[in-house]
């Protein structure tokens, strides 16, 4: 495994845990199974694991785990205080003391100001007396390390970044999104100030890898580096000096063993000029065919009409990365077979979904063209006689 340092030199592995798509088993997670991935990453050198308190059963699951192997001592927690909630000043120490009970844990190394999307969110918490409560924190050594994860644009973004003297910082980035939200210029400015980059969705939510076009796919298989799509997409940020961790959500024991492995051999610089024009025409392809830059992130959620938002999206980009037949199908499984099925035409444009979505994205508008899209009529013909198979009397 590869490391470089934090702020104060201390080595955090190049590849950090992900904790936000851990395998469920029915409506929990699969703790067990959670369990041997955790520790074979942990075994392998990982030692940066990632979540938050909006992940459900995230924190828990990771702190029974950690408590469980006795490896608390050397490993770093890093969770996210979700300002979206705080209203007032005791909001700070309910959710804080709320999310060190579920870690098993009296201290968080690593602690962030969970998606930032404006300044105007940390002046926010700038009123409510956040500053006052960091210091505190860190002096009673319950806070090792403070920073912020970001989901607005760059202006933004540095205009925190100089605003406090911040341990770390987190970002969406990839080789897609390397002009989009904090992007290469947030992070090179994040660099220039001595202040560590964590990096989430490398590969955007699993879009630089599954969902890419068939032709993309092709152009990997063919390109003389052997590599996987997973791999070009880590070693584009692997190469980069300014990025100190990369989180990925792993949920299998083959996807540690690949991660790692790539972690383990891969240093600054070592992506060459043919690499990245390769890249660039990857990216070439994948814009001909997206719809929505929709990631998966699930912020949007809960919808209050219960529409399954990135669901749909996934389906709806899959109709144009793959095939209509592809993307109807899994927008079958995933919504129309379901007992009670929520579509897309439910949504009443309340615009909740919107306020969160880290992207940015007009939601309620590529709702109506995703419906459209994915259920045409003779597709609602076809839907509603296997729905009458399916749930005919007798069957659940």
């Amino acid at each position: 495994m590869q490391y470089r340092n934090n702020k104060y030199g201390e080595k955090l592995s190049l590849l950090g845990y992900g904790c936000m798509r851990f395998t469920k088993k029915g409506n929990s997670i699969d703790i067990p199974k959670a369990e041997k991935e955790i520790m074979a990453a942990y075994d392998a050198g990982v030692n940066y694991f990632d979540t938050a308190y909006i992940y459900p059963g995230s924190e828990v699951a990771l702190g029974t785990i950690i408590e469980r192997n006795d490896i608390r001592d050397h490993v770093n927690i890093a969770t996210k205080l979700p300002q979206y909630l705080i209203g007032n000043g005791k909001g700070l120490d309910k959710y804080f003391n709320e999310e060190l009970s579920r870690l098993r844990t009296d201290y968080v190394d690593y602690y962030l100001m969970h998606h930032l999307t404006d300044y105007a969110m940390w002046e926010k918490l700038k009123n409510v007396g956040i500053l006052e409560w960091i210091a505190r924190r860190k002096e009673e050594g319950k806070i090792r390390n403070i920073g912020f994860s970001y989901h607005g644009n760059t202006e933004n973004f540095i205009r925190i970044l100089d605003d406090y003297d911040w341990d770390f910082c987190q970002v969406q980035y990839n080789y897609l999104d390397e002009l989009t939200q904090a992007g290469v210029d947030g992070v090179k400015a994040a660099h220039a100030k001595g202040i560590p980059v964590v990096i989430m969705e490398p590969l955007r939510g699993g879009k630089l890898v599954d969902l890419l076009p068939d032709k993309a796919k092709r152009m990997i298989d063919d390109n003389p580096r052997g590599w996987t799509a997973a791999e070009w997409a880590f070693r584009w940020l692997y190469s980069q000096p300014e990025i100190t961790v990369v989180l990925s959500g792993m949920n299998s024991l083959s996807m540690v063993e690949e991660n790692c492995e790539i972690a383990s051999d891969t240093e600054a610089g070592s992506f060459s000029e043919e690499d990245f024009a390769f890249l660039e025409k990857i990216k070439d392809v994948i814009r001909e065919k997206e719809k929505v830059g929709c990631t998966g992130c699930r912020y949007c959620m809960p919808c209050p009409k219960h529409v399954d938002i990135p669901g749909t999206f996934a389906a709806y980009n899959r109709m144009y990365t793959e095939n209509k037949g592809s993307g109807r199908l899994q927008y079958a499984q995933a919504v129309s077979l379901t007992k009670d099925p929520v579509f897309a035409s439910q949504c009443i444009e309340c615009g909740k979904c919107e306020t969160h979505c880290p992207q940015g994205l007009p939601i309620r508008k590529l709702l109506k063209e995703a419906d459209k899209a994915l259920r045409p009529l003779h597709y609602r013909a076809g839907i509603a006689v296997a729905r009458k198979f399916m749930f005919r009397k007798g069957k659940a």
